[in-house]
C-alpha cells in the first residue's frame, strides 16, 4: 500500500464540515429533527421506526445547545468530514497513491447523498459514516484478523443508529463465501467480531420482539410509499446516478465496478454491491439505501482516473477532471444545501429533486396556526397531529400545551388524559375526522408564507370536540406508520 494521504484527507474532511456548517442555519430544523428531540425525551431500547441512539442523544444535544440549530447540527457535520476521510483511506486499502485517495475522499465528501444527510441531524448521517469505516475495517481484517473485533465493534454501534449496516454485513458474508478470499471463515477473530455486534446488538432486538417487531411493519409501509422518500421500482434506479455525483461519481463508478471485476481478492466488493441493490429492488428500499456500497466503487475507479489524468495531455485531462468535479459540487451544493433564498425556492426544482429541503420550511406558521385553533378550542384543549413533524414543532414552541400523536413511536405514549378534551387536530383525513368527532370546525389553513408546496402547506387546523367513545377507544384508530 501506498503511505496514507494524512493532511490532505484531513484537509478535504474538514473542508466538507467548513461547507455543512457554513449552511448550517439556513431554512430551520428538519421535521426528522424535531421529531428524534421530542421522542428522545422518552428514551427505551427502542422505537418502532428505529434503534434508540440517534434520538436519545439527539435530545440530550438539544439541551446543551439551547436549540441554537448551528450547534445543534455540527456533529453531524464531522460525522460527514469523517465519511469523506475514511473514504480516502479506503481508496489506500485498494492500491491508491495520494492522489487517488484525495480524489476520493473529494468525490464522498462533495456527493449529493453525503451533502444531505450531512446536513442534517439524521440517523443517515451515522449510518453511511458507521457503514463506510466497517467497509474500511473489513479490508484491514484480512490482512489483519485482530481487526474483526474492531469490525464487530462497529456493526454493533451502528446497529444502535440503524437497521441497515445488518443487510451490509450480511452482503459481505455472501460475497466472501461467493468471491472469495475465504480465508477469514477458518479466522476465530471473525466470529468474535460477530460475536461482539450480536451482544451490542441485542438489547434493541429483545426490545423489538417485545412490542411485535414495528419495525418489519415499518420497513412494509415504506414499500408501499408510506414515508415521504419513498421510491418505486424505477425512482430507485433513476436516481442512484444522483447519489455519487455526475459527473465524476459515475464515471468513478463505472471504472471502479470493471476494475473490482478484475481484480480477484477484491472482487468481493462488487459482488456485496450486487447483492444489496438485488435486496434493495425486491424489497422496496428508498434509494440511498445503497449509498455505503457505492465508496469502495468509486475508490477503486479512482486508481485509474488519476493514473489516466497523468498520461498523454495530462494537462487537459486534468483540466477536464478538475472541471467536473466543480459542477458536480455545484449542483449538489444548490440542490442539496440551503444556498437559495427561502422566498425563491418555489420557483426552483430544489424540492422536487431534494424532498428534505421543503420539510425545513414552514414550521412557524404551522404553529401558528395551531395557536389560532387553540384559541379557538378555549380552555383545556390538547393538540392531536397526525405526523411526528407536526408533533416536534408544536414541542418546541408550545411546551406546555398537552400535546399528543398517532404517528410512529408518538402513539405509544397514549391518548389525552381528560377522554373527552377539546382537541386541534391537524393531520388526519377530514372524513375519517368526520367520523371521529361529534363536532368539527375548520379554523384555519396552514400557509407557509413562501408558497411552498411542501408536505404541511395547506393543511386543515380544526377544533374536534365530543370525540366519539372517547380518545382512549379512538386511539388505536388514531395511529399511522410511515
Amino acid at each position: 500500500m501506498h503511505p496514507p494521504a494524512t493532511r490532505s484527507l484531513a484537509l478535504v474532511a474538514a473542508g466538507v464540515a467548513a461547507l455543512l456548517l457554513a449552511t448550517a442555519n439556513g431554512y430551520g430544523p428538519h421535521r426528522d429533527e424535531l421529531y428524534f428531540v421530542l421522542v428522545g425525551g422518552h428514551p427505551a431500547w427502542g422505537y418502532v421506526d428505529q434503534p434508540p441512539l440517534v434520538p436519545v442523544l439527539a435530545h440530550l444535544w438539544d439541551g446543551v445547545t439551547g436549540g441554537h440549530l448551528w450547534l445543534f447540527r455540527l456533529p453531524s457535520a464531522l460525522a460527514a468530514g469523517a465519511t469523506a476521510w475514511l473514504a480516502g483511506l479506503v481508496a489506500r486499502r485498494l492500491g491508491a497513491g495520494a492522489a487517488a485517495q484525495v480524489l476520493t475522499s473529494v468525490v464522498v465528501g462533495l456527493a449529493p447523498v453525503t451533502l444531505a444527510v450531512g446536513h442534517l441531524v439524521s440517523t443517515s448521517t451515522y449510518d453511511l459514516l458507521v457503514q463506510v469505516g466497517l467497509l474500511l475495517l473489513v479490508l484491514r481484517a484480512l490482512d489483519e484478523p485482530r481487526w474483526w473485533w474492531a469490525a464487530g465493534l462497529v456493526l454493533g454501534v451502528g446497529l444502535q443508529v440503524k437497521t441497515l449496516p445488518v443487510f451490509l454485513a450480511a452482503a459481505l458474508v455472501v460475497a466472501l463465501l461467493a468471491a472469495g478470499p475465504r480465508r477469514p471463515f477458518r479466522s476465530p477473530h471473525l466470529y468474535a467480531g460477530g460475536l461482539v455486534a450480536a451482544v451490542l446488538w441485542t438489547p434493541n432486538l429483545l426490545w423489538q420482539q417485545a412490542h411485535g417487531w414495528p419495525q418489519l411493519d415499518l420497513a412494509e409501509a415504506i414499500a408501499a410509499g408510506g414515508s415521504g422518500t419513498s421510491a418505486g421500482l424505477v425512482e430507485l434506479w433513476a436516481t442512484q446516478p444522483g447519489l455519487v455525483g455526475p459527473p465524476v461519481g459515475v464515471v468513478l463508478v463505472v471504472v471502479g465496478a470493471v476494475r473490482l471485476a478484475r481484480t480477484p481478492d477484491r472482487r468481493f466488493l462488487l459482488v456485496t454491491w450486487v447483492v444489496l441493490a438485488a435486496v434493495f429492488t425486491a424489497t422496496g428500499g428508498k434509494p440511498y439505501y445503497l449509498a455505503p456500497a457505492y465508496v469502495p466503487l468509486i475508490a477503486a475507479g479512482a486508481v485509474d482516473v488519476v493514473a489516466w489524468a497523468g498520461r498523454g495531455a495530462a494537462r487537459v485531462r486534468r483540466s477536464v477532471l478538475g472541471a467536473g468535479l466543480a459542477l458536480g459540487a455545484v449542483v449538489g451544493a444548490v440542490l442539496f444545501l440551503p444556498v437559495v433564498p427561502v422566498e425563491r425556492l418555489h420557483a426552483t426544482p430544489v424540492v422536487e429533486v431534494n424532498y428534505d429541503a421543503g420539510e425545513t420550511v414552514g414550521w412557524p406558521a404551522l404553529v401558528a396556526a395551531v395557536e389560532a385553533g387553540l384559541a379557538e378550542a378555549g380552555p383545556g384543549a390538547v393538540v392531536v397531529t397526525g405526523n411526528y413533524g407536526q408533533a416536534g414543532a408544536v414541542a418546541r414552541r408550545l411546551p406546555d400545551v398537552p400535546l399528543h400523536s398517532g404517528h410512529n413511536s408518538l402513539w405509544d405514549l397514549g391518548p389525552p388524559a381528560v377522554d373527552d378534551a377539546p382537541a386541534v387536530v391537524l393531520g388526519y383525513p377530514v372524513a375519517d375526522l368526520e367520523a371521529w368527532c361529534g363536532s368539527l370546525v375548520e379554523v384555519t389553513r396552514v400557509d407557509n408564507g413562501v408558497d411552498l408546496d411542501n408536505d404541511e402547506q395547506g393543511r386543515p387546523v380544526l377544533v374536534c370536540r365530543d370525540p366519539v367513545g372517547g380518545w382512549a377507544r379512538l386511539w388505536p384508530e388514531l395511529r399511522r406508520l410511515g
